[in-house]
């Protein structure tokens, strides 16, 4: 089942970021520190009170995955139209839980929460080299927006 994460949820959630960091790790140990997360316990239990980041977790009686997103709106801008966005910060499924459905679930849940409070689009930025990742998220409907580039200077 999915449901907004709660503080007790706050160990696993630890556990799964330290999970997501490895593979960011892996595939740019220039930009990631490895054995570390985004996110300590106190900000956690912080952003699970912030209604404009909501985070859910697949819950089968131990949370196998979450996601952590973020309300964005843009109003009487100059260029930009106005319009509310889910930007999905954040999503990890275990690696034990991988292919049993449970990032399909967390997305369809996201999906259809952003289309309940008004959202125009949801957004999410994926690592080059992250393979599953992209597959995952152009079978789902995504596609590009934008292209972030660089240049590495040594």
């Amino acid at each position: 089942m999915i449901r907004k994460a709660e503080k007790q949820d706050i160990g696993r959630m630890i556990e799964l970021l330290h999970q997501v960091n490895m593979v960011h790790y892996r595939i740019r140990p220039d930009l990631f520190k490895p054995h570390t997360t985004k996110y300590t316990e106190q900000e956690l239990e912080a952003l699970l009170q912030d209604e404009t980041r909501p985070v859910f977790v697949f819950d089968d009686g131990q949370v196998l995955g979450y996601a952590f997103c973020q309300i964005t709106e843009v109003k009487d801008h100059g260029l930009l139209q106005d319009a509310k966005s889910l930007y999905i910060d954040d999503i990890c499924v275990d690696e034990q839980a991988r292919g049993k459905h449970v990032g399909t679930a967390l997305y369809d849940h996201v999906l259809k929460f952003a289309g309940s409070i008004g959202c125009h689009n949801i957004t999410l930025n994926v690592w080059e080299g992250n393979e599953p990742a992209l597959s995952f998220y152009r079978k789902m409907g995504m596609g590009v927006q934008k292209t972030t580039m660089e240049v590495i200077l040594q």
